[in-house]
């Protein structure tokens, strides 16, 4: 068997092993060629025909096992699958390294076993040249800014497939946004993509959420976004340093991109991107309440343990998420529930249920009753998939699974066959084709039961990375290379939708998204360990979603995966969450080992033997409480000017130099400014403070803008500082 797919499994960063790569070249690149084989087929070799002329070339084995993600020793089911990385079914990887090749070069290849008794087909390999014209480049606004013969497109086959262009760059500007970025607040001086990701941990300059949107800030002031959902390359001033470069895929049969520009401020630019994706929506009020969370708590007796050691302690909830609530083959049906399966794939309502007294979930109803009763919303996990394993036993998920096919709901390969999830995250799972509104309404009508009947609040609406591939099929005519970014949008639409029809003041909570994401709020971080280096990748990932247009904003306080994170990281991680749109912590699942892994405060106390740790977070829940009027408040006049509530500090200075030395610094709408402390070991605390005047919202002392001041920093305090004009209306908030 010879196994060779030149576009791959459609990962954004590591092409597979039966691969092409790069898959489409340019003239002068060299081209690595991966293919997959049996053991009877022996060493393969490369028949290589360049303008009719053929050669043979010898390739070289590959070692497969290092064709995993390298994620050292992460701890947790999550990266167990990450690090399985690619399965080869058993078959030997070998390369073949071609080219370079010249334009106008004819070339095709094919392999072959070593006595020519098994070959491949042979597959076309065409060369692309950049030249000056082959499609269309409209842009509205500051026009002049792009540079003048920089647009450039990539002709292939005689159609344009990717155009570039630079805009540029003046000194001392600074360019943010692009999306929840984790890396850096300022792009200048990186090179990054807008593609949807699932990177577990480590995000790098990789990301759940990009967006094609920047703000160029320290100058005249402007910004720009690229008016697209397929993928965009930005070289922000590493290449050339004066200029940004952007390069993105089109439509090799209508070759238009489409750029918008703003001249003004930051919230001027993002009024304007607003104009075209929609403005955010809020989240409702009660959402500004703490969260908790952890994938342990698994059935009804914990769920409502930990919430009554909470409220018993003193530390304020306000939501709860449950993740593993169901069965997680349907994902709408409560794990050990009995029922009679709906073979037509129909929606199943509350009353179909019976719950076994020793299930995991005997009452749910009367649990979400008396969680409501404390002051508890409830919100449960979901995924955009029908999973692949155990349908042999789960007549409900065998059901659904020939529905989606069945009725065409599911998103297709090229040939029309169902789409399998290629991703490490529930491989071959199906997925529903939200691109079609008659099946975001098929899925979503599922759950319906669980907020018109049973007073759910909302849902967790996690996944939506799972649609790789340019070339897979969507029900609304388009391809991979144009939804896949569209898709975990489209997937929090879809319960945004059910939200609106069961007339429930919920909120989805979602990792993905991509432009317009946050007309469907909130989202998270995603997965980060508990470390310092995560937590001040996640302050940064905080500030850059917000210039994004991502409002309804928040992480993992403290972590989420692998080893706890000390009292001392937890307490300081807790005390930039109390000052984040949404607050919340939660726990990767550790198999109900001991000692356990939850990031409750009484467990940190308990196992770091710091029982500050307690005293201290009941009294961070405390002042968050008391901070919710003023959230509310801020999260609305920021929807209303164009300003994110978590606010890097050039959206109020653009022109002060300073605030770039202190990136994780931030206003908290338009009157608190707080300066997180993200390094072990502090008892002192630098904080810039820019122009205008300033209250300590702790001792009460009266500072000028326009100086660094420090401060001690013991383990219960934050620099948190107060515009002097608000302080007498805030004054109650942090002295009560």
């Amino acid at each position: 068997m010879i196994r060779h797919n030149p576009p791959g499994r459609g990962h954004a960063y590591r092409p597979s092993l039966d691969q092409r790569d790069p898959v489409q070249p340019e003239a002068g690149e060299q081209v690595t060629l991966g293919v997959l084989v049996s053991g009877e087929v022996g060493v393969p070799v490369v028949e290589l025909e360049v303008n009719d002329r053929i050669a043979v070339l010898d390739a070289r084995r590959l070692d497969t096992a290092d064709s995993g993600l390298a994620l050292g020793d992460a701890g947790g089911h999550l990266a167990a699958a990450a690090e399985a990385g690619e399965d080869t079914g058993g078959l030997d990887a070998w390369q073949a390294v071609v080219g370079p090749f010249a334009a106008g070069d004819r070339v095709r290849y094919r392999f072959r076993s070593a006595d020519a008794c098994e070959t491949s087909p042979w597959f076309a390999l065409p060369v692309g040249v950049w030249g000056p014209t082959g499609g269309e480049l409209v842009a509205d606004g500051a026009a002049g800014r792009i540079e003048s013969g920089s647009v450039q497109w990539l002709i292939v086959d005689g159609k344009p497939v990717r155009a570039r262009f630079a805009l540029s760059l003046s000194a001392g500007e600074h360019v943010v946004g692009l999306g929840e970025r984790f890396h850096s607040l300022d792009q200048r001086g990186w090179a990054v993509d807008a593609t949807v990701f699932e990177q577990y941990c480590d995000q790098g300059v990789r990301t759940y959420l990009p967006v094609p949107f920047a703000h160029v800030v320290g100058g005249d002031g402007w910004g720009f976004h690229v008016d697209t959902t397929r993928r965009v390359w930005f070289d922000v001033g590493q290449r050339d340093a004066d200029r940004l470069w952007v390069e993105v895929l089109v439509d090799p049969d209508a070759p238009l991109v489409t750029l918008h520009l703003w001249d003004g401020s930051p919230a001027d630019a993002l009024s304007g991107f607003f104009a075209s994706v929609g403005k955010p929506a809020l989240i409702p009020d009660w959402a500004y309440r703490p969260w908790i969370s952890s994938n342990e708590w698994n059935t009804q007796e914990r769920v409502e343990a930990e919430v009554a050691r909470s409220l018993a302690e003193g530390v304020a909830v306000g939501a709860i998420v449950i993740e593993a609530w169901s069965d997680e083959g349907t994902i709408h049906i409560w794990r050990d529930a009995q029922y009679t399966p709906r073979h037509d794939g129909e929606p199943l309502r509350y009353q179909d249920f019976t719950f076994p007294p020793d299930g995991a979930w005997p009452d749910p109803k009367g649990m979400i009753d008396r969680l409501h009763a404390q002051g508890v919303k409830v919100i449960l996990w979901q995924i955009p998939v029908v999973p692949d394993h155990d349908i042999e036993d789960d007549e409900q998920l065998i059901a659904d699974r020939v529905a989606l096919q069945e009725r065409g709901f599911a998103v297709l390969e090229e040939d029309g066959s169902p789409y399998r999830n290629r991703g490490w995250w529930f491989p071959r799972a199906l997925l529903p084709d939200f691109t079609r509104p008659e099946v975001r309404e098929w899925w979503t009508e599922k759950r319906r039961y669980l907020l018109e009947e049973m007073g759910v609040d909302g849902f967790k609406t996690d996944g939506g990375e799972h649609t790789w591939g340019d070339e897979l099929r969507f029900g609304d005519g388009t391809r991979g290379d144009l939804t896949n970014n569209r898709y975990p949008n489209l997937y929090a639409q879809a319960f945004h939708e059910l939200l609106e029809r069961a007339g429930t003041d919920g909120l989805t909570f979602s990792r993905a998204g991509h432009a317009g994401a946050g007309s469907f709020p909130g989202h998270w971080a995603g997965d980060e360990r508990s470390t310092w280096e995560a937590f001040r990748a996640s302050v940064t990932a905080g500030l850059t979603a917000g210039a994004s247009g991502i409002f309804s904003w928040s992480w993992d306080h403290g972590g989420f995966s692998g080893e706890l994170p000390s009292a001392e990281l937890y307490l300081r991680t807790g005390a930039m969450a109390v000052f984040s749109p949404i607050m919340q912590y939660h726990a990767e699942f550790n198999h109900h080992r001991v000692p356990s892994h939850d990031r409750t405060p009484w467990n940190i106390a308990e196992q770091s033997g710091d029982p500050r740790v307690l005293e201290v977070y009941r009294r961070l829940t405390e002042l968050r409480e008391r901070l919710v009027p003023y959230l509310i408040e801020q999260a609305r006049l920021g929807t209303e000017h164009s300003k994110p509530l978590l606010r890097a500090l050039f959206f109020e200075w653009p022109h002060d130099e300073r605030v770039w030395e202190f990136p994780l610094q931030y206003l908290l709408g338009d009157d608190i400014l707080v300066s997180p402390v993200t390094e072990p070991g502090a008892t002192e605390w630098s904080t810039y403070l820019p122009e205008g005047e300033w209250v300590d919202a702790w001792t009460g002392e009266a500072f000028g803008g326009g100086w660094v001041v420090e401060r001690p920093v013991p383990i219960d305090v934050i620099p948190v500082y107060v515009r002097a004009e608000s302080w007498e209306r805030l004054r109650s908030v942090f002295t009560p």
